[in-house]
């Protein structure tokens, strides 16, 4: 039997686990990247490319490794909890290895348009042209992934900005940043108090006289470090929390985080209080950011109302002079404009079936990978969304009809609009651990924890009482590991490894996050809870 070919678009972490995917069904992968190597996103560079991601030469992810990796192959134990961009680089080079991946890729190859073939309803064909070194080729495929991310189009609303126009100073979008040595001694404005907002101006107030950031709406922040230093993430995303989650209001459990956050520092002190509620937009994780305020190397101000030819005033009436630069870290937009009419985007604003499948088409052989905004990691949710649309393509899984589709979409559009304020970020928005576990139901890989209950009762205390790691999705199910009870029940020594520097014994009272899963009282309680709603 021919094996059927599936045109994948980029070479980052969506495009390498997507190769994997299609290489598990006995798929044939082709992968074209438009740059000279892997990595996407996270591959620093000097200068920008023009429609490509970009990132700085210190960033560091705020994902933690136990979190972020691929389901079938962990990051190695002695590699950092939060690794800068060049270790997870090593990461990709050695999945790519591991998995023999590279040879699929067509590096330097850009996909200049990808359209439905006219006997597309049905046989789901397209027609893919490429462009190589100046020479475009055309070739069929009977699938497409596209994995070509939504960090590439910065937005940089400057309409929204009076004044801009004659500002003196220099201003760019953040993308463009790169290091801080040119900030030395400058006074310097930051807009946007995301992420990457916030890691600009901790990082340029290191060199900068001042640095002033701009925000309209204010942020809740999150740490990296988590309670008794574990990684933030891993004792903020178990299947426990989500549970305590769902079983009380809404305004109690934001309540609770809210209060837990605040007890670090105040948040209206410190000017950074938003007036939404937690759950309302994605939180901004940043550590060091309250310790530069405190010590006046950052100041929070409101939205920019104005700009004259070296000042900015704000919205609350202050005005600040000598502003030498402005960095705008707005976000991003994204688009396809190599798929035409087969996929259209409006606003930041696209029509996919679980994020993944656009729901008109008559046979489901365009799939989207990871275009999701996750409080958590992207990258097992790639991985997810392909072993999902892989399984698709290869006829073993299908989807529902259009209107059931179409009914999907709009009501998660729905819940979305109501939950969050309206950001372009908050569009491709998901919950990590309901958004894997939909997925997981469609092709049978969501851990059964009853049934772990009761044939192997250590393991599921970790699978609900500790992080929700990739290696729970290859348990059971199509695409089952060996490795991966072995992994879940190891995790907490390959997050203590890197930190344990220095022989030292443990504290008294340290209580491990083992020792806590293994409570006889809160066992039994959680046992019966499982029992009745799993």
């Amino acid at each position: 039997m021919v094996k059927k070919r599936v045109a994948i678009i980029g070479g980052g972490s969506s495009g390498l686990c997507s190769i994997k995917c299609c290489l598990d069904e006995g798929l044939e992968p082709v992968c074209f990247e438009s740059s000279e190597d892997i990595g996407g996103l996270w591959r620093f560079k000097e200068n920008p490319e023009e429609n490509r991601a970009s990132i700085y030469k210190s960033v560091i992810i705020n994902t933690s490794k136990e979190m972020m990796c691929f389901s079938d192959y962990p990051i190695p134990d002695d590699y950092p909890n939060y690794m800068p961009n060049s270790r997870i680089m090593e990461y990709f080079r050695q999945y790519a290895k591991h998995f023999d991946l590279l040879k699929y890729i067509h590096f330097r190859t850009k996909v200049c348009s990808a359209t439905r073939r006219p006997d597309f309803a049905s046989t789901g064909q397209w027609d893919v042209v490429v462009e190589t070194d100046g020479k475009q080729e055309s070739s069929v495929f009977d699938a497409i992934m596209v994995c070509s991310g939504h960090h590439t189009t910065a937005h940089m609303p400057l309409d929204t900005f009076p004044g801009i126009e004659k500002f003196q100073g220099r201003y760019f979008h953040s993308r463009d940043y790169k290091d801080p040595n040119e900030f030395t001694g400058k006074r310097a404005i930051v807009v946007g108090i995301g992420n990457s907002g916030g890691d600009l101006a901790v990082e340029i107030s290191h060199t900068a006289e001042q640095v002033f950031l701009s925000t309209r709406r204010g942020a809740w922040i999150m740490n990296r470090v988590g309670d008794k230093g574990y990684p933030g993430d891993v004792v903020f995303s178990t299947r426990f929390n989500l549970l305590f989650k769902q079983f009380l209001l809404p305004y109690i459990v934001n309540n609770w985080v809210e209060n837990r956050l605040n007890e670090r520092f105040n948040h209206s002190h410190y000017g950074l209080k938003p007036q939404h509620r937690f759950f309302s937009q994605h939180p901004t994780i940043n550590d060091e950011l309250p310790n530069r305020i405190i010590s006046g190397k950052v100041q929070v101000k409101p939205n920019i109302k104005e700009l004259t030819e070296r000042a900015a005033i704000f919205e609350d009436g202050s005005k600040e002079e000598d502003i030498d630069f402005i960095v705008f870290a707005t976000g991003y937009s994204f688009s396809f404009p190599f798929l035409g009419s087969a996929l259209p985007v409006t606003n930041n604003q696209v029509s996919l079936y679980k994020n993944v499948f656009p729901p008109h088409l008559e046979k489901p052989t365009l799939a989207i990978i990871g275009l999701v905004q996750p409080l958590g990691a992207i990258m097992p949710i790639s991985e997810m969304q392909a072993r999902w649309a892989s399984r698709v393509f290869k006829g073993l899984e299908t989807l529902p009809s259009e209107s059931e589709m179409l009914s999907d979409i709009t009501a998660k559009k729905a819940a979305m609009e109501k939950r969050y304020v309206r950001s372009p970020r908050h569009t491709i928005q998901v919950d990590y651990i309901e958004y894997m576990d939909e997925l997981a139901s469609q092709i049978g890989v969501k851990p059964n924890i009853r049934s772990l209950f009761l044939t192997n009762p250590r393991l599921a205390w970790e699978v609900f009482m500790g992080p929700c790691t990739p290696f729970q999705y290859r348990l059971q199910g199509p695409g089952k590991w060996a490795g991966a009870k072995e992994a879940v029940l190891t995790q907490e020594e390959r997050i203590i490894k890197p930190l344990r520097t220095r022989p030292t014994d443990n504290c008294a009272g340290g209580g491990s996050l083992s020792f806590m899963f293994k409570m006889a009282g809160v066992a039994m309680a959680v046992f019966a809870v499982v029992c009745t709603f799993f």
